[in-house]
């Protein structure tokens, strides 16, 4: 190993190196990414124009039937307190300062509740439901794909490919809606919204976990199906074109066992696109599938967003969009650093 470098085993007992350099300057780029997608989230709101402290006011007082007195002083006092009142330089300087600390500050519509708290709470349920649906959409998919390219499978293989190609077309929110009428609606066999039974209390107990499953079956199974359809062509398109390269011939002139040939030669060279999109989504977990979430009332950091953007709330809309940055960016930062372990054929090194 070069000086600089780091070096470690691939799947197959290879060294592979990782030059110093390459992981700082990733690190670098990743940096700047996050910079420059973090100031649009802090231009975006503010090219409104709106002011979401005198909104949020005005809208209490019309809902109490009388505009309150000293509305504008009191809009003034809390522009002051959440430091909307400052020019947009030192906001701006002053956002950037909180994002690096992680800390997104008070919620306009939720005051004294802090991002921070609005985030956590969310968190759980967003990262429970999508967090296990990506990955069982994911591992179905690819296993579905990959037999359906396989020119040993089953005949009957084939006729799963019309499933699929519709899935794959049906965005998750009206697959989530059609779900919704024929197994809320008309069969009464799950909950229609919510996250749990409304009135129960949140308990780390059997019936209450039971009572979560079964309320995020509807929305899981919208995005299961969905994902099955995207995962699956995927992973038949790219086994198809590894089945007429070089390495597969010659691996069939060698003799060697269909499963041999299925999995480590078709299988294995066909999965790195799909391991590339299962990172990046993983990594979009946290935005969530708003409209699934929004659909089924669902508890989770989509809902949170959505409700943040009709009530104009800058802070919780800046936090959960920094988080989602940051959290594509580091899936991103990570897979390419691991992508020689994944794929031999790719290196960092200099020539």
């Amino acid at each position: 190993m070069r000086a600089g470098s780091l070096a470690f085993l691939g799947r197959g007992g290879e060294e592979y190196e990782v030059r110093a350099d390459h992981v700082i300057r990733r690190i670098g780029v990743f940096l700047i990414i996050v910079w420059v997608a973090a100031t649009i989230n802090f231009i975006g709101p503010r090219l409104t124009g709106q002011d979401p402290v005198k909104d949020r006011i005005m809208e209490q007082a019309l809902q109490g039937g009388y505009i309150q007195q000293g509305m504008n002083e009191m809009a003034k006092m809390y522009s002051a307190k959440f430091g909307l009142d400052k020019p947009l330089w030192e906001q701006y300087l002053t956002y950037l300062s909180d994002i690096a600390r992680l800390n997104f500050g008070y919620s306009i519509t939720n005051y004294p509740k802090t991002v921070n708290e609005t985030i956590g709470e969310a968190l759980p349920w967003t990262i429970g439901l999508l967090g296990v649906s990506t990955v069982i959409a994911f591992l179905l998919g690819t296993f579905l794909g990959a037999i359906m390219a396989w020119p040993r499978s089953p005949r009957f293989v084939q006729y799963l490919l019309p499933p699929l190609l519709t899935f794959s077309a049906v965005p998750y929110y009206l697959l989530g809606l059609i779900l919704l009428y024929f197994l809320a609606f008309q069969t009464k066999l799950l909950p229609i919204f919510g996250g749990y039974t409304a009135g129960t209390t949140p308990a780390l107990s059997l019936p209450f976990i039971l009572d979560v499953l079964q309320h995020a079956l509807l929305p899981a199974l919208s995005i299961v199906l969905a994902g099955i359809g995207f995962w699956g062509l995927g992973m038949r398109a790219m086994m198809v074109t590894v089945q007429g390269e070089d390495s597969m011939l010659f691996a069939e002139a060698k003799g060697l066992r269909g499963k041999t040939l299925f999995l480590r030669y078709a299988v294995r060279n066909a999965l790195l696109p799909q391991v590339t999109a299962a990172v990046l989504a993983l990594g979009q977990i946290l935005s969530g599938a708003v409209l699934v979430e929004v659909v089924f009332a669902y508890p989770g950091i989509g809902t949170v967003l959505y409700y943040a953007i009709r009530n104009f709330d800058y802070f919780v809309i800046q936090g959960i969009v920094f988080t989602v940055i940051l959290s594509i960016g580091i899936a991103t930062l990570v897979l390419d650093l691991i992508y020689p372990l994944l794929d031999p054929r790719i290196t960092y090194r200099r020539a």
